[in-house]
């Protein structure tokens, strides 16, 4: 049994503009929402062994958000190939994965298009999910053996939360 945590980044600033969209970083309801859904996460011991992550400044910033509040974790895994990526590399990334209980954060669309074929029919019945919004997060298990094996379309939904669910 595997299992993947899915997040989005959490919101991110557009207060300078002379920023490449690359090193935007978190603006303070994002660093909110990024401490909230890590809050969750700790509460539901949905704990990560191993984190796979666009290197994307918000991307860096909401996995720092989100780990202050679990437990000791490994270190993370940044990567350019991440930054805006299509499923299909995401995929790609998370074959390669080694822990049990993986979390991967990425951006939209690539991430919301990620999670439905994951799922397949099988979606969380919260109105949030097809629009997977800023620090979306899903908790989806896996009957495999390891990342290697075929998986897509074979997820089961175990938990979804937005930062809205958590902070209003």
């Amino acid at each position: 049994m595997k299992t993947l945590i899915l997040t989005r980044h959490a919101k991110s600033s557009w207060g300078d503009l002379n920023l490449l969209d690359h090193e935007r970083p978190l603006n303070e309801r994002g660093r909110q929402s990024a401490t909230a859904v890590g809050a969750w996460l700790a509460a539901k011991g949905y704990i990560p062994d191993q984190i796979i992550s666009s290197n994307a400044q918000r991307c860096v910033e909401t996995w720092a958000q989100i780990a202050a509040e679990l437990p000791a974790t490994p270190a993370p895994s940044f990567h350019q190939r991440l930054y805006l990526a299509a499923p299909v590399t995401q995929y790609e990334a998370l074959k390669q994965a080694k822990g049990d209980t993986v979390m991967m954060l990425g951006h939209n669309p690539g991430i919301a298009e990620f999670a439905y074929g994951l799922l397949g029919a099988a979606q969380p019945d919260h109105p949030k999910f097809q629009l997977y919004p800023t620090a979306a997060t899903t908790i989806i298990t896996f009957d495999i053996p390891d990342w290697s094996t075929p998986f897509m379309g074979t997820g089961t939904a175990v938990d979804f939360i937005v930062p809205r669910d958590l902070t209003d």
